[in-house]
């Protein structure tokens, strides 16, 4: 399912529910002590789904660790983004030849618990939210809010190991499917080696609502002439 909002150069491998077959490699037994069997399960299938996709770019199966701030680990010269939600969990990988970056993120379709939406949306977001609200009320424009700015983030981090506030990013969500994430980080230097043009001013992304779920993805280019920061 959210091939449809990635390019053909991003393998993907997602499941819709914990799988049998789905085993932890050397390392990942270590980060799942304490896990209770719900969050084991999750945890070993987008694993499984990170070592499908990986598959599919010829790279055989390794272990997906942790690293900084727990971001995945991904095999050398490799880029990817992983998800999971209650009853979806995916992968999204790329060659780094291709691409600098990807972030994708996956939530349940329903509006955002308390007062989450305040604490992560801008006075200008929430304006746009009541203008896409009134033309589609059947689309929990909030969670979507929160869903892309997850993938923004998923998609920033890898460009500058620095962390990036909800309200870091303002975000133009469109009926097309399509959004904008301007980036309104002060001086987002890129990480060493992504190259001088790694991080854009904004970020160019995807959605897609079905099944019960919400999906985002961000994929940032690096094939000559690509956009920067496209999710199709």
């Amino acid at each position: 399912m959210i091939e449809k909002i990635l390019p053909s150069r991003v393998a993907v491998a997602e499941a819709f529910s914990d799988l049998s077959d789905a085993v932890l490699l050397p390392g990942e037994e270590e980060l799942t002590r304490g896990f209770v069997a719900k969050r084991r399960g999750e945890f070993a299938t987008t694993r499984h789904c990170a070592r499908r996709a990986l598959g599919s770019l010829g790279i055989a199966p390794v272990p997906i660790l942790k690293g900084e701030r727990g971001a995945p680990i991904w095999p050398e010269n490799t880029v990817g983004s992983l998800t999971h939600c209650t009853g979806y969990r995916a992968a999204a990988v790329a060659h780094r030849t291709d691409v600098l970056s990807i972030g994708i993120d996956a939530e349940e379709h329903a509006p955002l618990p308390g007062d989450v939406h305040n604490s992560i949306a801008l006075a200008t977001e929430q304006r746009r939210e009541r203008e896409l609200r009134r033309e589609h009320p059947e689309i929990h424009w909030d969670r979507l809010l929160f869903s892309a700015k997850e993938a923004v983030y998923k998609a920033w981090f890898p460009l500058t190991h620095r962390w990036l506030g909800f309200e870091e990013a303002d975000i133009e969500l469109r009926l097309d499917g399509s959004f904008t994430a301007e980036l309104l980080a002060s001086d987002p230097v890129p990480a060493t080696g992504t190259g001088s043009e790694a991080v854009p001013a904004a970020f160019q992304g995807r959605w897609l609502s079905e099944k019960g779920l919400v999906l985002t993805a961000i994929v940032v280019g690096n094939a000559p002439g690509a956009p920067r920061g496209t999710g199709a």
